[in-house]
């Protein structure tokens, strides 16, 4: 594991170090607010606030942007899940197109291999060697499927019912590859860094600007402080599939082992 990425840390760990470390900002602001607020005009005041709403702004654009680019995301693996689970649907009602025995042979290999697909879409990607040992096992049944029908178009060379087949498991193992790789694909880390890094400073420039002025008030602060962490946590959950409280429904393969049995 690389000490820069985050996606094998808990999220509620990191979500507790970002409100603390905001509200250490906001109260080092408030501080120094307090110190100079003697020698502060109604200038320096009105400067100091329109420096706070630009950060500010750029801190929503980012934060709009993370956001959406986490959805997408999710999104994009929703439908993946549902792309492989009807690429198996359609080779294992392709493989009755076979000769006996290789039709038994091909829809008893695509059952096995729907259960081990259903059974590794449960499996947390920060487990690395299980998820390898499946892996494995995964090729090695897509090529256990793969032979059949070779063994099929060699027995009886009918191009087009056993070039169906084929065609159908070769679209099913590409979108298992496809949907491994949007699996893979995570917020960049650098972002999520450099979101931190405008939460905190912001944090500190709240706290400077409420030292300034006569009156302070630290509620409305925390509460502005809990909010964009809440708002954090739902972004790094929904970047994690398998792992948080927004995961990613395995319905349509979970629907063709109800098919199988």
């Amino acid at each position: 594991m690389e000490l820069y990425d985050m996606y094998y840390l808990n999220s509620l760990v990191i979500v507790i170090v970002l409100f603390v470390l905001i509200v250490a900002a906001d109260e080092v602001g408030l501080r120094i607010g307090g110190f100079y607020q003697r020698n502060t005009d109604e200038d320096l005041k009105s400067h100091t606030s329109a420096i706070q709403g630009g950060v500010i702004g750029m801190l929503a654009l980012i934060l709009g942007f993370t956001f959406n680019m986490s959805i997408q995301r999710y999104d994009s693996r929703a439908g993946a899940e549902v792309a492989e689970a009807n690429a198996i649907g359609t080779a294992e009602l392709r493989a009755e197109l076979l000769p006996d025995p290789y039709a038994g042979e091909a829809q008893a290999a695509i059952d096995d291999y729907i259960d081990l697909r259903v059974r590794s879409s449960h499996v947390d990607l920060t487990r690395r060697d299980e998820r390898r040992a499946l892996t494995g096992e995964t090729r090695a049944m897509q090529q256990r499927i793969w032979d059949i029908g070779i063994r099929a178009a060699e027995a009886n060379p009918n191009p087009v019912k056993t070039g169906y087949f084929l065609t159908s498991v070769n679209d099913m193992i590409d979108a298992q590859g496809a949907r491994l790789d949007v699996l893979e694909r995570h917020v960049p880390p650098a972002i999520f860094y450099l979101l931190f890094l405008f939460f905190i400073a912001t944090g500190g420039l709240i706290g400077y600007s409420s030292g300034l002025g006569q009156r302070r008030s630290r509620v409305p602060a925390l509460i502005l402080n809990l909010l964009i962490c809440l708002l954090v946590f739902i972004i790094i959950d929904l970047d994690r599939p398998r792992r948080g409280l927004i995961q990613v429904k395995q319905d349509s393969m979970e629907a063709l082992v109800e098919v199988v049995d």
